[in-house]
């Protein structure tokens, strides 16, 4: 154990929970988006197995991430499917038909749109968990992979907690978050292997200004359909 705790790379470790404390936010803002709706019984629930489904597709993709980001597309493909379940939970519920990809009243319309939604953010997560890990010793990696996702656990549960309370005081946090799930599928579109080809890597300015249009298209797009669908006196 002493030997194992000497060992042990806690540069690496630190990294992995500063990692999670950054990243871990986009999933609790994602699972406190599709569960504001749920009555209060069940919004517990909602937190518990939606974060369950995002450590298990984390899990999964541990093995097949750094293979998959060298897919062209694909994380354009992913950016603008954020950007539609983005839009769709900005929606008030009863401006849509379709209760598989809102914030919906029930718990398995609640639950279905946080793993849909965390399959697409949760590759660069656990890039970014793996890459801090490969600093350690080979024996230790996998270790602190696992670790990563044990830590990431309370925090998303927590942070889920918190940022749905805040809605319930603060409306407005529903845009915030909207806006913010915008700028990720900004930045994911940015950096797609076939952009990085085809043009070069994004310097940072691009990255960060494509990020601020994907919040802003998040938002317009939202105020549209929801002016679109008010009745004409109350426009």
């Amino acid at each position: 154990m002493i030997e194992f705790l000497v060992t042990m790379n806690w540069a690496a470790v630190a990294q992995i929970i500063m990692i999670d404390l950054l990243l871990g936010g986009d999933n609790a803002v994602v699972i406190a988006l599709a569960c504001r709706n749920l009555p209060k019984k069940q919004r517990m629930k909602g937190i518990v197995f939606g974060t369950a489904g995002a450590i298990v597709l984390r899990v999964i993709l541990i093995v097949f991430a750094v293979a998959m980001l060298q897919i062209p597309f694909l994380k354009i493909v992913g950016g603008a499917l954020l950007f539609w379940i983005a839009i769709k939970l900005l929606l008030p519920e009863q401006q849509d038909g379709h209760h598989d990809l809102v914030a919906g009243a029930t718990l398995m319309a609640a639950v279905r749109t946080v793993i849909v939604a965390d399959l697409v953010m949760s590759v660069d997560n656990v890039i970014a968990i793996a890459g801090a890990a490969q600093q350690a010793d080979p024996e230790h990696q996998m270790g602190l992979v696992i670790f990563g996702l044990l830590v990431s656990i309370p925090i998303i549960v927590w942070g889920s907690q918190l940022v749905i309370g805040l809605i319930e005081r603060f409306p407005i946090v529903v845009w915030g978050g909207g806006a913010l799930l915008g700028w990720i599928a900004g930045h994911m579109m940015v950096t797609d292997v076939w952009v990085v080809r085809t043009l070069g890597q994004p310097g940072w300015l691009v990255q960060y200004g494509a990020a601020l249009v994907g919040a802003l298209i998040v938002v317009a797009a939202a105020k549209v359909r929801i002016a679109r669908a008010a009745p004409a006196g109350t426009r």
